[in-house]
């Protein structure tokens, strides 16, 4: 029986050329020209401080975008929270590996005994160093010494630090829990693991809205790895350890010590941490944004949302009610919670702002804007975000495109991005190319 799933050539010969207008509906659409910006911006950012990087894959889950994301230097290291992203994103780093660059994925979640013989499986076929794991408790090691047994070779490991957000990770005053370093330091004598460093991550700086509060949070980071690893010198191996730290916004955050005025408090703090400390930032999600990251004005820079947020959801109009019906003009959309997502954004009540793009009246610099007040399984209804009663400017089966609050879990309902350039189009609507995305929890696991 024929797949009932396109391929990517199927799709892009289908697609590409046309109006995205045209594309059955909902879908997901990405602007290549902002995603380009925004990795030439934060690789500039790197290259300038003189620090470590290393790319999440878990907001988009394409090779195309995690090839813009590491540019052309001499090191690829990447995140990723599902084996099947790493599965993914093989022929690309076998392609980065041929070309001599040095590569490493880490599964960004402790480590569980399921992915064990996947994760061999990659690294047999990408080599050594190349698949890093992360660890928060002594019970994990066993599932370490399996998962370096079947693939050969040493696993590389980063000891997840709990700098505040409490999701995962050990206090820096606990982190030899039941002797957990000792262990591990063990293993490594042992040749079944190598230990790269420290981890955190800390998404605390979502609810934040100016660089400054983005820098504080970056600099929480870095102090409370550095007191875990000052804690537990006599612990670690006689080595340069790594300290990897961020999140979006923090990582975001450090473009403004590139700025001629960052002379706040926080960018001087920071720029001392950064040049006395071996830190890694990490980051997911900047390429693209969404609401959620566009309400915490990270960067100083930070221009119009449309420019700065590459991800959009197309839906039409169903109906319209602006003749009293209701208590203000709204519109139902033929997109609801599977669509979109249905993550709150700190900014807003809302769960998405529809674009100007095509609507009459409407600017990206307009001081009223329409937004997704409420929303179902398959419907939104989009009214004015303020109290107007201005009819909405809006008619059934027209187009729409909604920026979401939160791109990754929107991301999860698509099989595939429709892909525009706004620097050959100003418009924004021919479609330049088709992203498959990796979907579910495991490609091979048979």
């Amino acid at each position: 029986m024929a797949s009932i799933v396109p391929s990517q050539e199927d799709l892009q010969q289908c697609y590409i050329g046309k109006d995205i207008s045209d594309v059955p509906k909902p879908a997901a659409v990405l602007d290549v020209a902002i995603i380009r910006r925004h990795c030439e911006t934060m690789l500039r950012t790197i290259k300038t401080l003189d620090v470590g990087f290393r790319v999440h894959v878990k907001s988009h889950k394409t090779p195309e975008i995690a090839k813009l994301q590491i540019g052309d230097g001499t090191e690829a290291n990447f995140i990723a929270s599902t084996v099947l992203e790493i599965e993914m994103m093989i022929p690309l780093l076998q392609e980065l590996k041929q070309k001599g660059r040095k590569i490493n994925i880490l599964y960004g979640i402790p480590l569980v005994p399921s992915q064990v013989p996947l994760l061999a499986r990659a690294a047999r076929e990408l080599g050594e160093n190349s698949i890093t794991v992360m660890i928060d408790h002594p019970d994990q090691l066993p599932y370490l010494a399996k998962l370096s047994s079947l693939a050969g070779h040493p696993t590389c490991v980063f000891v997840k630090v709990d700098t505040g957000y409490h999701r995962a990770g050990l206090p820096p005053v606990s982190l030899n829990k039941h002797g957990l370093l000792e262990k591990l330091a063990s293993a490594e004598e042992k040749g079944g693991a190598r230990l790269l460093g420290l981890y955190s991550h800390s998404s605390l700086s979502y609810s934040g809205t100016t660089p400054e509060q983005a820098m504080g949070h970056l600099i929480s980071e870095i102090r409370g790895c550095k007191d875990a690893l000052e804690r537990n010198l006599q612990l670690l191996p006689k080595r340069a350890l790594v300290i990897s730290v961020g999140a979006t916004p923090q990582v975001v955050s450090s473009q403004n010590l590139l700025r001629d005025d960052s002379l706040c408090l926080e960018a001087r703090e920071l720029k001392a941490l950064l040049r006395g400390t071996n830190v890694e930032l990490h980051a997911g999600v900047y390429p693209i944004l969404d609401m959620q990251q566009f309400s915490t004005h990270a960067s100083a820079d930070s221009g119009f949302l449309e420019d700065e947020i590459a991800i959009s959801v197309l839906a039409e109009v169903c109906s319209v009610y602006n003749n009293g019906e209701r208590e203000k003009p709204e519109a139902l959309l033929a997109a609801g919670t599977l669509a979109l997502g249905r993550e709150p954004c700190p900014s807003y009540s809302g769960w998405g702002v529809v674009s100007s793009w095509r609507i009459d009246g409407l600017g990206k610099d307009s001081s009223e804007r329409l937004v997704v007040e409420r929303i179902s399984q398959e419907h939104a209804i989009v009214t004015w975000e303020s109290e107007s009663q201005t009819k909405i400017p809006l008619h059934i089966g027209q187009v729409v495109k909604v920026h979401p609050n939160h791109a990754c879990v929107t991301g999860a309902f698509y099989g595939w991005y429709f892909v525009v350039d706004s620097d050959q189009d100003s418009q924004s609507s021919r479609i330049v190319d088709v992203w498959v995305r990796a979907r579910g929890c495991g490609m091979r696991a048979w």
